[in-house]
């Protein structure tokens, strides 16, 4: 008797112009799943890849030389509260950008 597996999603992301598809995503997400939602998931591995580029470069979160937990957590917790700051200034209408 066979076994069954779980059902999957291809994702498959082929922009006009190009002659083979260029990213590829697999997904166990239930059938039901909403395609926008399956793309915006798949996608959203690039906005982490910045968060943690903007960590690790701008941020300093790499710059860390001690040798305690405590003072690492220290560390990460004030980085990760100065990019949480910077997203909410970033994304707040409000805020004058400079001319």
């Amino acid at each position: 008797m066979g076994r069954l597996l779980p059902a999957q999603t291809l994702l498959v992301k082929w922009p006009d112009g190009q002659a083979t598809p260029t990213d590829y995503w697999i997904s166990n997400l239930p059938a039901t799943t909403l395609a926008a939602d399956l793309v915006r998931w798949a996608k959203i591995r690039w906005r982490i890849e910045h968060d943690y580029r903007e960590l690790k470069h701008g941020l300093g979160l790499d710059h860390f030389e001690g040798r305690t937990w405590r003072g690492w957590h220290h560390h990460v917790t004030l980085a990760t509260t100065a990019q949480a700051f910077l997203t909410l200034r970033r994304l707040d209408p409000k805020v004058r950008t400079p001319a």
